[in-house]
């Protein structure tokens, strides 16, 4: 059994988290393999707590009195190398996550945490946990020595020599390829090493989320580094599209002095690791907004709309840019690209030369930010307008308000009289409605909305099964499953 403590200073959330910690097995014919050994309030409670247990696992709040989470693990990291810990916030501070990952932080959660991401967490703690060697297997080995410990600090030369030695190393100098990825670290681990080892020595090893390599390499060859980039290019053409991995590749440095690749491996991983959750986050909210455009108030899309390309402008605003043609032509797409080739000639003939309202092109001749919202204000309210038409202009009021519930809430337990209530009419009017507009029933309505979501889901290849199900408003995989077979004809496990 696997100890845990819980650090925060919001009574609500330890006992939340506590909650879901004690039923994380319900349901799955297995005991419970975690159990909490304690909950800590301020930064000083907690590391009078992890010294005292040595937990096995600790949920960590970054914002604690006294000293914050990170101080703590600062603190503790060195002392409990194999301690796996997962931070929290209320907010997705990324300067923060910097400064957690060369702690070795397993997961950062961002507050409120569901129930279905905090037991998604857990699974993954378990994988990691059971797969740990015995403390005395790691530190007798010399690969799990200077991989998962000295690489991190200065070596003095007699100890380099003996790890160079007993690793057979071909030279003195080397640089440090960190690889991080959500599941299959085994699996990943040898598949790129083998590929590495084709052209390089390279010595490899597995550290909670993260994949470590060492590839020995002669300092006076100038393009070394590049070679190896372009080698790894090659390699995830070839493999990696369909996993979310992130590399960081650091600098060549002499034996003595690996912790300096390290770090810059670190600086290069936090880096792109960063740029891919904030495109993995905004590719969910451009897929709710396009869900959702034409069914909510405007005002909501409009606030949805803006959620989506601020962060994006803080950064480079000529990649932003090309973001937004993408985004815009997706919009135009789902507006323009559904009509029929009838629909098409005969809007070209009403209009004379069918064209559309603008061309997303427009905006990489934009030069500044203000430029941008004078563009995107009016053609985004066009696109508003034109989406309003076609999805509300011939359904009555009470079934669009029907709707926009059903969009905004398909996630949670609804039935007809949730929906009804919030159209304020009867069930069976509103019953009627969906079979007279829709040529179908809620439930129906309701479950093809769902499954359409979890294949959307599931295609991005980074979610299980169960959490697809989770996610789209199902508590039991299996009748998820078989709703699944009954509407797309496969199963989700058969989803390409």
């Amino acid at each position: 059994m696997y100890s845990v403590v819980i650090v925060d200073d919001e009574e609500p959330v330890l006992e939340s988290c506590e909650f879901m910690l004690n039923s994380f097995s319900e349901g799955q014919g297995m005991d419970n393999p975690f159990t909490l050994a304690g909950k800590a309030r301020t930064g000083y409670e907690a590391l009078k707590m992890i010294e005292e247990i040595n937990p096995d696992l600790v949920f960590m709040d970054i914002n604690i009195p006294g000293l914050d989470g990170l101080a703590v693990l600062e603190r503790v990291h060195k002392l409990y190398p194999r301690m796996i810990c997962i931070l929290s916030t209320a907010y997705e501070r990324f300067d923060l996550a910097r400064r957690a990952i060369p702690l070795g932080v397993f997961a950062y959660l961002v507050k409120p945490v569901s129930k279905t991401t905090f037991f998604s967490t857990l699974e993954n703690v378990l994988i990691q946990l059971r797969s740990l060697p015995s403390e005395q297997q790691e530190y007798s080995d010399p690969v799990h020595a200077l991989l998962r410990r000295d690489i991190q600090a200065v070596m003095d030369e007699q100890r380099w020599n003996w790890y160079r030695q007993k690793l057979s190393l071909p030279s003195d100098y080397g640089l440090v390829l960190l690889a991080e990825l959500e599941t299959d670290h085994e699996l990943w681990g040898k598949r790129i090493n083998e590929e590495l080892s084709y052209k390089y020595h390279c010595t490899w090893d597995k550290e909670l989320n993260r994949i470590i390599f060492l590839i020995a390499g002669d300092h006076n060859i100038s393009d070394f580094r590049q070679k190896i980039i372009k080698h790894l290019d090659k390699l995830a053409e070839k493999f990696l599209r369909s996993v979310n991995l992130c590399f960081g590749l650091g600098g060549l440095h002499h034996g003595s002095e690996l912790y300096l690749s390290y770090g810059e491996a670190l600086a290069q991983l936090m880096e792109k690791r960063q740029v891919n959750d904030t495109w993995r986050r905004l590719g969910k909210e451009i897929a709710v907004l396009r869900r959702k455009i034409g069914l909510l108030p405007p005002e909501k899309i409009k606030a949805m709309f803006k959620t989506i390309w601020g962060p994006l402008f803080l950064e480079d605003f000529n990649k932003a840019k090309l973001r937004m043609v993408s985004f815009f032509t997706l919009l135009l797409d789902d507006l323009y690209g559904a009509w029929s080739v009838q629909d098409i000639r005969q809007k070209k003939n009403n209009n004379k030369g069918f064209a559309l309202p603008f061309d997303p092109a427009e905006i990489m001749e934009l030069p500044d930010l203000e430029a941008w919202k004078r563009w995107s204000e009016p053609c985004f309210d066009m696109i508003l307008h034109q989406a309003h038409i076609e999805r509300q202009g011939n359904y009555p009021q009470p079934l669009i308000n029907a709707l926009a519930f059903i969009q905004e809430n398909y996630t949670q337990n609804i039935q007809l009289k949730d929906a009804a209530d919030a159209a304020l009419v009867s069930n069976a009017h509103l019953s009627r409605l969906f079979t007279e507009h829709l040529k179908s029933s809620f439930s129906d309505y309701l479950s093809a909305l769902r499954i359409n979501e979890a294949e959307r889901l599931l295609k991005t290849k980074s979610i299980t099964v169960k959490e697809a199900a989770f996610r789209t408003g199902y508590q039991d995989p299996n009748y998820f499953s078989k709703t699944f077979k009954k509407i797309k004809g496969i199963l989700p496990t058969e989803v390409q």
